[in-house]
């Protein structure tokens, strides 16, 4: 698809702005938001209102509200002042993980393995999932911003799900993260998953939902499929590929540490205030587009953090995007209405 023109569906008609009109889409974003702190400047690039833009089907004032909520967000949570240290012992299974390749479309690859949870602390899982999250928005190509999810359901069972969990993830991913996500493939998800990822289908934006691909290592297609987007060479044996090395939380923890120097250096601030972000209230029309809310935004979270948990889901973005650097980006990935509804 041309660099110039961008193609968007969410309710089965499509729309085509052309750049110049994605680019006076962003400058009406842009006057919205008024002023914004220097801190959080860095987060309303071109790229970045893009994004939300896209997420919101290019409206205005509900990608507008996004983004200040996700302004607000940052300032209180301090996704980038997550440093290993704080999170190292949920990462000790390799529960989460990026990988050391990245598939051939250049974005990054968090490995996922659900089984391997070792916390019951909601609040922890979820803290550990922005820190990987971040860490892997650092390691992105200058002319990529999307990333891979690869979910190994190896040893899984029903012990492992927890609707609380995936409601939260998928509020931070969807709310906070945007048209980060190229593709989640989940490999080898036992039977009884299926009716659980109908089950919260809900909780996910038709978008998130379409960019789950679920992949069987006794079907024809899957090392095909596999071959497709990964080399074989660097890829993990558990997910057909040659590499046998498996997980090594020592080595893992060697680079997440050089990753941690390279985080910018965020001095203390304080809490951006609804008057500071301009959050002025902005009318939506909820018939101007047919998009899904998410879930979490309705219902209020359970008090308590001990409850079995599972972190495996899927939450997506659209491929033809404007990257940081304002360079067009071809990510090609199939869709998978075949097998489930995808985002």
């Amino acid at each position: 698809m041309s660099a110039g023109i961008k193609k968007s569906s969410s309710n089965g008609s499509e729309s085509i702005l052309t750049s110049e009109e994605q680019q006076a889409k962003i400058n009406e974003v842009r006057k919205l938001l008024k002023a914004v702190p220097e801190k959080l400047s860095t987060y309303c690039s071109d790229a970045s209102i893009a994004r939300h833009l896209r997420a919101r089907n290019w409206n205005v004032k509900k990608a507008t509200k996004m983004l200040k909520d996700t302004l607000k967000w940052r300032s209180e949570y301090k996704p980038e002042e997550i440093c290993w240290e704080e999170v190292a012992h949920e990462a000790e299974t390799g529960k989460i993980y990026r990988s050391n390749y990245m598939d051939k479309h250049g974005r990054p690859v968090l490995v996922m393995r659900p089984s391997c949870q070792n916390s019951k602390s909601t609040k922890g899982q979820i803290r550990y999932l922005v820190y990987c999250m971040e860490n892997a928005i650092l390691n992105l190509p200058p002319d990529q911003e999307q990333m891979v999810w690869l979910i190994d359901f190896q040893g899984f069972n029903l012990s492992h799900i927890s609707v609380k969990l995936t409601r939260e993830t998928a509020h931070v991913l969807q709310d906070h993260y945007p048209e980060r996500l190229g593709l989640a493939i989940l490999y080898n998800p036992p039977k009884f998953f299926e009716p659980f990822f109908t089950l919260v289908k809900p909780f996910l934006e038709t978008k998130t939902y379409n960019k789950v691909k679920f992949v069987y290592t006794d079907d024809l297609n899957t090392k095909k499929v596999m071959e497709d987007l990964f080399d074989i060479e660097k890829l993990e044996a558990a997910f057909g590929g040659n590499d046998t090395g498996g997980f090594d939380i020592n080595k893992y923890a060697e680079r997440m540490k050089e990753d941690d120097k390279k985080m910018p250096l965020v001095a203390s601030h304080p809490v951006v205030t609804s008057a500071a972000l301009s959050l002025d209230p902005i009318k939506v029309d909820s018939s101007s587009d047919n998009e899904k809310t998410d879930a979490s935004d309705n219902e209020k979270t359970d008090a308590s953090d001990n409850e079995k948990t599972d972190g495996s889901l899927s939450h997506g973005i659209e491929p033809e995007i404007v990257s940081d650097r304002n360079m067009p980006v071809a990510s090609s990935t199939r869709n998978a209405t075949d097998v489930v509804e995808q985002e």
